[in-house]
């Protein structure tokens, strides 16, 4: 069963293989986290720079485009700084539990692959980890969040070959 049901709105993401690449990070995110692979779904669109810059001040008041958002189905957040948010229960497989839905740019997200010399698909691989971990309540305003959030992030993306990206 597939956990992540990708829309693809800008075609440059089809080259790239979002869908497969998506998959394979939500997976390692889930398992990194301590979750199935199977009971989740989750909704990703692969769309430019001009659509996300929409949808972000829409839903942030920030009217620029940024690499990637993402919409938790529901408050997952940790009760104290720096301790791992309750984690979902997975639905059964004929009725997966949503756990939101995450959109990532392409131009961003390529400047940001080039600028930081490492290749696209390891730069989109850590991007849709980081939003997985969104949509399962983990965040890094606080420090102390911030550093949960990204060594967890480091384990999951070593497990997948990605080296650290901080």
């Amino acid at each position: 069963m597939e956990l992540v049901e990708t829309l693809i709105e800008d075609a440059r993401w089809q080259g790239l293989g979002l869908a497969a690449l998506a998959e394979r990070a939500a997976r390692a995110a889930l398992a990194g986290a301590g979750l199935p692979g199977e009971g989740f779904a989750i909704g990703l669109m692969g769309c430019d720079d001009a659509r996300i810059a929409v949808l972000n001040a829409d839903f942030r008041g920030k009217p620029q485009p940024t690499n990637v958002l993402s919409w938790p189905s529901e408050e997952r957040g940790a009760e104290f700084l720096g301790e791992a948010p309750e984690p979902p229960e997975p639905g059964p497989a004929d009725d997966p539990e949503s756990l939101g839905d995450i959109a990532i740019a392409w131009e961003t997200c390529a400047a940001e692959a080039e600028a930081q010399g490492k290749p696209m698909g390891e730069h989109v691989t850590h991007l849709i980890v980081h939003g997985v971990l969104h949509l399962l309540g983990y965040d890094h305003v606080e420090d102390e969040d911030a550093a949960l959030m990204e060594g967890l992030e480091v384990r999951i993306l070593a497990s997948l070959g990605v080296s650290d990206p901080y």
